[in-house]
């Protein structure tokens, strides 16, 4: 897997270091492939990433945000079972899992479900009040006088 270098970047400019480590992070996630997983827009303000996760329950999967992150983990406990079970071929991985999402301001999980062996996970944005956008009114036909106060 091919690495950047982002080092000459750093010395000539200032304050995007965040954004060059986000990038060198993105390269090194670029490198999992699983589980599968797809993200989707469902709406204008509205996100689903859905997950295989074949052979999972909701028991054996946790989802976590903190700040503007998204962790999902999945792990079985498969030892008892695997002993009394003899494969002849073994497809279904059913590995320990652990996929990061980077979420942009005011988007929060509205909820998550299992169907199909797929992990639905719903995500809105909502935005505050004070962020959203609003029609500021403009008053004609009044004149108003603003007090001429000397200093002394």
């Amino acid at each position: 897997m091919q690495r950047y270098d982002f080092s000459p970047f750093y010395r000539s400019t200032v304050g995007f270091d965040r954004l060059f480590s986000r990038l060198d992070n993105l390269v090194a996630e670029d490198a999992k492939s699983y589980p599968p997983y797809n993200i989707e827009r469902t709406g204008d303000d509205a996100y689903r990433i859905t997950i295989a996760v074949a052979g999972f329950s909701s028991g054996d999967i946790a989802i976590e945000t903190k700040e503007n992150s998204l962790q999902v983990k999945g792990a079985r406990d498969n030892s008892a079972n695997d002993k009394q079970r003899e494969f002849l071929h073994r497809g279904i991985a059913e590995r320990a899992f652990e996929l990061r999402f980077q979420l942009a301001d005011h988007v929060e999980v509205s909820g998550a479900a299992i169907e199909n062996g797929l992990l639905h996970i719903d995500l809105k944005r909502e935005l505050p009040e004070s962020k959203r956008p609003r029609q500021i009114e403009i008053k004609s036909g009044t004149t108003q006088t603003i007090e001429d106060k000397t200093v002394n």
